[in-house]
Parts: C-alpha cells; sequence; structure tokens
C-alpha cells in the first residue's frame, strides 16, 4: 500500500498576514505596515470589505479587513472605535488604502492598532479591493480543499491498513512519516503505550517525557497536538503528535483521523488499552532479553512507561506456568513497581524496580508466595538484583537460563519458591553454555550411538536411570518394564556409547552430555 504522503499533495503553510503582504498584487499596492509588526504571523481566515465604525459585529475573528476609511474622516472617535472593534473581533489585521479619505496614515487608527497589537497596513498606490478579495479567496478555498483531500486520504489509507490486519506499530509508522514528527500513545496516566517517528528524536522526546505530557496535557502551541482515544462516552488513553512543524490546524486534522483509526484498530481487532500496555512491556523488555538495542538507549522508553528507574534496586525474574494477566495482578496487589511481557514457550519475564532501603530478597519471596498461591505449578527464578541499569539485560537472561533449566529438569530437582542459578547446580551451568561449539561437539560425541534410529528410546530411557541417580528399580517403575527388561536395554545404551554406566566418571560424562543435549533441543 502506498504511502500517505504520496496519495495527496501537502498542505500549503497557513495563510499569515506576512505571507498575504508577499502575493504579487499586494505588492504592486506598495504595502507599509504602521502598526502591530510583531503580530504578522496571525492566520488569515478570510477577507472582508467593510467601512462602518462597528464593523466588528460582522466579524467572527481571523478576518483581515480591507478600508478606504471614506466613512471615517474627520471623526477621530469613529477612526478609534473603528480599530477597537476590529480588536474586540479578533480580527486579523486591517489593510487601509490611502487617497481621497486618508493621503497619509492616520494617527488616531495607527496610535490606537498599536496599542491593541493589531496589525495595520496601508497601501500607498491605489489598489482594486477585488483583486485583493479574489486572490486571498482562492489561496484559502484551495487550502481548505487540500485540508479535506488530506483528511479523506488518511483516513482511507489508515483503514485500509486496519483492515488488512496491520499492527498498531504500523499505524503509528505511517502517521509519524507523514507529521515528520515523534507520534505518542499513553493511557490517560500519561504512561507512554507505543511510539513511532525518528528513533533519536523519539528518544529525545521520551527523556524528557513529564514536561512534556504536561504540556500535552494543557495548550496545543509549540506544535504539540493531542487527540483523544476513546468510545461510547469513555476515554482510555490519547495520541500525541510531538513538535508537529505544520499549522497547528492540519495537525490537529492529521491527529483526529489518527485517533478514529486507533479506535478503529482497538474495535475491530478486540484489544483493549490494556493489551497495548501489554505490548508496551513486551516491546521493552524483548528488546532488553535480546540485548539488539543497548540498554541505555531504552531507559527512556522505561522511564515514560511509567516504570521507576532513578536509584533503583531492579529484580530480573522469568516466571513459568503463570498467566502474564495475573502476574500483572499481583503485582498492582503487592504494591511493586515493575513490568510484565510474554516470552516465548509458556515463560513471562517480570521486572521489578524496588527503592535501594527496600529488601529485595524478602519482597521477591512475597512475590512468588503469592503467584505460587494462585498457580501451585508455577516456578518463579530470578536473577540476583541489579543497581545498574545496563546489568538488567543480563540479567534478564540469566534468569531466563534458570527457568528453561527448571523445565529441562522434568521435575528431579527440589526447588526453593524463588529459585536461582545457584539452586539448578550443573544443569545451570549447562544452559548457560549450550550454545557453545566446544558443549554442542563434546554432546554429539558422547551421544553419537542413541542419537538416531531406536536409540531415541535408548536415550529416554538413559535420561531417566541418570536423573534418579541411577537407580534401575525406580527406573523399571517408571517405564513400567520388568527388571530383566531394564538390565538389557542398559546393556545396549553401554554397547551403544561404549561406556562402563557403573563407572562414575563415565557415568557422569553420558550425563553433562546428555545435559547438553538436552539444553540444546529445547
Amino acid at each position: 500500500m502506498a504511502a500517505i504522503s504520496e496519495i495527496w499533495e501537502p498542505v500549503e503553510p497557513v495563510l499569515s498576514v506576512r505571507r498575504v503582504l508577499t502575493l504579487e498584487r499586494v505588492l504592486a499596492g506598495e504595502p507599509e505596515v504602521v502598526a502591530g509588526a510583531g503580530q504578522l504571523d496571525r492566520p488569515v481566515r478570510w477577507v472582508h470589505v467593510a467601512e462602518a465604525p462597528d464593523v466588528g459585529v460582522m466579524l467572527s475573528g481571523g478576518e483581515m479587513v480591507l478600508t478606504t476609511g471614506v466613512l471615517l474622516t474627520g471623526d477621530p472617535g469613529k477612526q478609534a472605535e473603528y480599530i477597537q472593534s476590529l480588536h474586540r473581533s479578533e480580527a486579523a489585521a486591517v489593510v487601509l488604502g490611502l487617497g481621497r479619505a486618508f493621503p497619509a496614515p492616520p494617527d488616531v487608527m495607527r496610535r490606537a492598532a498599536e496599542r491593541c497589537g493589531l496589525p495595520m497596513v496601508v497601501l500607498h498606490r491605489p489598489f482594486p479591493f477585488a483583486e485583493l478579495t479574489e486572490e486571498v479567496q482562492a489561496r484559502l478555498v484551495r487550502r481548505k480543499f487540500a485540508a479535506v483531500s488530506m483528511s479523506e486520504a488518511v483516513r482511507t489509507a489508515l483503514t485500509g491498513l486496519i483492515t488488512a490486519g496491520a499492527p498498531l506499530q504500523r499505524l503509528l509508522d505511517e502517521i509519524a512519516q507523514h507529521s515528520a514528527c515523534p507520534v505518542v500513545v499513553t493511557n490517560l496516566a500519561h504512561r507512554v503505550l507505543a511510539t513511532a517517528g525518528e528513533r533519536s528524536a523519539v528518544d529525545d522526546v521520551l527523556r524528557d517525557w513529564e514536561r512534556i505530557a504536561r504540556q500535552a496535557g494543557g495548550s496545543e502551541g509549540d506544535g504539540w497536538i493531542r487527540a483523544e482515544l476513546g468510545g461510547r462516552g469513555e476515554r482510555w488513553g490519547r495520541i500525541v503528535l510531538c513538535g508537529y512543524r505544520g499549522d497547528t490546524a492540519t495537525g490537529r486534522l492529521l491527529a483526529d483521523r489518527a485517533a478514529e483509526a486507533l479506535v478503529l484498530h482497538r474495535m475491530l481487532g478486540g484489544n483493549s488499552a490494556h493489551t497495548w500496555e501489554e505490548q508496551s512491556a513486551q516491546s521493552l523488555l524483548t528488546d532488553l532479553v535480546s540485548g539488539v538495542v543497548p540498554a541505555r538507549q531504552l531507559l527512556p522508553r522505561a522511564r515514560a512507561a511509567g516504570l521507576p528507574v532513578n536509584r533503583r534496586t531492579f529484580v530480573p525474574l522469568v516466571v513459568r506456568d503463570a498467566d502474564p494477566t495475573e502476574l500483572d495482578r499481583v503485582l498492582r496487589l503487592v504494591g511493586l513497581p515493575g513490568l510484565v511481557a510474554e516470552l516465548a514457550d509458556g515463560a513471562t519475564a517480570v521486572l521489578l524496580s524496588l527503592a535501594r532501603d527496600q529488601d529485595a530478597a524478602v519482597l521477591t519471596a512475597n512475590f512468588a508466595a503469592r503467584v505460587r498461591s494462585g498457580a501451585a505449578r508455577a516456578v518463579v527464578a530470578a536473577a540476583d538484583p541489579r543497581i545498574v541499569w545496563e546489568d538488567v539485560p543480563a540479567g534478564l537472561r540469566e534468569a531466563q537460563h534458570v527457568a528453561d533449566a527448571v523445565a529441562d529438569s522434568s521435575g528431579v530437582l527440589d526447588l526453593p519458591a524463588v529459585v536461582r542459578l545457584r539452586d539448578v547446580h550443573l544443569r545451570g551451568l549447562i544452559r548457560l553454555l549450550r550454545d557453545d561449539p566446544h558443549v554442542q561437539s563434546f554432546a554429539e560425541r558422547e551421544l553419537d550411538g542413541l542419537l538416531c534410529g531406536a536409540g531415541e528410546d535408548l536415550l529416554t530411557v538413559l535420561r531417566t536411570y541418570l536423573a534418579t541417580g541411577r537407580n534401575k528399580s525406580r527406573t523399571a517403575q517408571l517405564h513400567h518394564v520388568s527388571r530383566p527388561a531394564l538390565y538389557r536395554r542398559l546393556e545396549a545404551i553401554q554397547t551403544r556409547l561404549g561406556v562402563d554406566l557403573d563407572d562414575f566418571e563415565q557415568a557422569a560424562s553420558v550425563h553433562i552430555a546428555l545435559l547438553a543435549h538436552d539444553a540444546q533441543q529445547g
């Protein structure tokens, strides 16, 4: 699908008083700004010719008023009232054509305009107002048509992405590409749920997110434009264009179309604002675990997501066999700040952020006890606490290794409520070294006779035999075979491998190779 910016022509910049004065037809009248020179960037919404002193009653704001002053001559009071009436109606500017009524700029009007901050322009050469009106109105109409066209093109393109099954991030990338500024989606508590835009610009925004969030919650000055997300009378978030460089009206229109698309995305996808929070946490923790993005670059995202990061102790956890939603509920219940993200293979990452004076071990144990009270089979694996943010990725990977080692143990380990690397002993070490080519080669060499064909069944028997501490009676019972049948299988295993399993060193070597093989397969 084509990008939005390829579908329609960009909307022209807002037509300000300053831009009107640069038009070729206006320059022919030799315009001179005699008052309000600091207000020339006011937008011009319309052009109106008016002579009556109480002209303001006919205006609604933003008009550039053209006059010859023919009804104002000889009456300073009317001249002052004329300017004040324009000021009260929030006119953009007044343009006075010099001629028989006023051969020179009238001081009363000039001084009144200066006091009000109303731009006052005089034309030194005779000038047909109809030409100026025609030129400006034509530009305003073209611009309005372009804005309407842009609005429809944006709506169509974003709706097309949604119906094609595009994820939230794809929509935001498209919006950011057109708006040429960072785009941020938040919940009502200003926690960042998703971002899009140039990475460095987004990071700059997130680094100062608290101030920007307050700014975005108020006026829309300096390009901070927001639109509410919600429906049926309920708000659940907002989208913010951060530093939009176009005019405010166009930016607001773009933000509104984006908000409509996000609400539609939620409705069609069956998503909820809470799901977006989960996706935000998952993206952050996945990037931390993978190490693809340096941890320091992820710090602004963590802070904007609501995780306390200044002078904190971080406890990396990976929980198996527990519902991520339940883990999030437990975090809220015990009042611990943290992020929860579902990983692969039934594992969930949890990153706790504790104050430096809190007892990390006690709080982690309390969290694990709450989790296990609702899910008895849950395994809570933890790495040692980290006080430096850059060490968090290694901690998460360590916790993941521990959780995987427990999963490989097939229940043969007697584990505490919070499992650490020291609790999984040799199995944990093998998990950490499983990707080492030397370890892989060792496992292949030691188990070569059982890694194909009928050897797979014997490999299962060997795994049980070694996991039970070479207990023949227990192994026969678990495999539902007689002891003589088990002896025959053990003899076949020893023949294929060329080892004596009664020899402790040889049995240990085979056991280590089997642990490595299972870790690599897992």
